[in-house]
């Protein structure tokens, strides 16, 4: 990260290419026991999260991530009532699933600092979080989920950041595999994935772990988000042995997410699917 006079420029690691928002001031900054947070106003895009100088969070685009890490797989399960979010600090997530009819969400993320601070300047995506039904918990993760009791879970979604640090663990086969077991039958996992533009390799590496840990159905979604590397991202959805094929539909209130959107979702971009062809599927 950096910054010149106005502008906040993340540089995007071995790409040749960065983002710049124009910021108007500095509203908050902090080192937690984890990372430093900060927060920008900026002109066009609102507030701005930063993590160790990554873009997390804007007013502007947060919408298409939050919807599409969680819309996809509660619609793809039948009757999601159980849900755990690990990770996804900022509270956009949880506040996505709540729109839903379900009965109770867990939410595991390690950094409570992220949380509050969104809390104080991200009040839209927080707003679910005193609802009844959820449950915030600050811990690590990935031993969470090693002690969760068998078949839990109708629905997982990990909201983590890149695979860097603590938050490696979350591309392991190991974790997958504890996942697995924290799900009921036919239940779902969706992890954030990166841009299938910067980061087939890692995609291609998720699939493997991901099937190797024992679930049946593997489909990458991507979808645009601005502000990430490449302008581009993807979820990668899981099934322990159900399709993804089905889905449920009913009225809900988003920017993004809808029926149409889910159904395209699903349709790779070429590159990628001989990539996955070639490194996952082939015997």
């Amino acid at each position: 990260m950096t910054m010149d006079g106005l502008w906040y420029t993340e540089v995007w690691a071995g790409q040749g290419s960065a983002i710049s928002l124009k910021t108007a001031r500095k509203l908050h900054d902090e080192q937690s026991p984890y990372q430093r947070i900060e927060i920008y106003e900026t002109e066009g895009f609102g507030r701005l999260m930063t993590l160790d100088g990554l873009v997390m969070v804007t007013d502007r685009d947060n919408f298409i991530y939050h919807e599409m890490m969680s819309h996809p797989a509660l619609f793809s399960h039948p009757d999601p009532k159980s849900v755990l979010i690990i990770g996804g600090g900022d509270c956009g997530t949880l506040h996505e699933v709540l729109k839903h009819p379900i009965t109770e969400v867990t939410q595991v993320e390690l950094d409570e600092r992220v949380t509050r601070v969104a809390e104080q300047y991200f009040p839209a995506i927080t707003a679910s979080n005193h609802d009844a039904r959820a449950k915030l918990l600050f811990a690590d993760g990935i031993a969470w989920v090693a002690s969760a009791q068998a078949g839990q879970f109708d629905v997982i979604l990990i909201d983590g950041t890149d695979p860097i640090g603590p938050a490696a663990g979350l591309f392991s086969e190991a974790f997958y595999k504890d996942c697995w077991r924290a799900l009921r039958p036919g239940g779902i996992l969706a992890a954030q994935s990166e841009s299938p533009l910067f980061h087939a390799d890692l995609i291609c590496t998720m699939h493997k772990a991901i099937r190797t840990a024992g679930f049946s159905d593997v489909r990458t979604l991507p979808f645009p988000q601005c502000t990430y590397p490449s302008g581009w991202w993807s979820t990668t959805l899981a099934s322990k042995g159900a399709t993804l094929d089905t889905l449920r539909e009913q009225a809900l209130s988003t920017r993004y997410y809808n029926p149409a959107i889910h159904k395209a979702a699903f349709a790779l971009p070429q590159f990628l699917r001989e990539q996955l062809d070639a490194r996952v599927s082939a015997p």
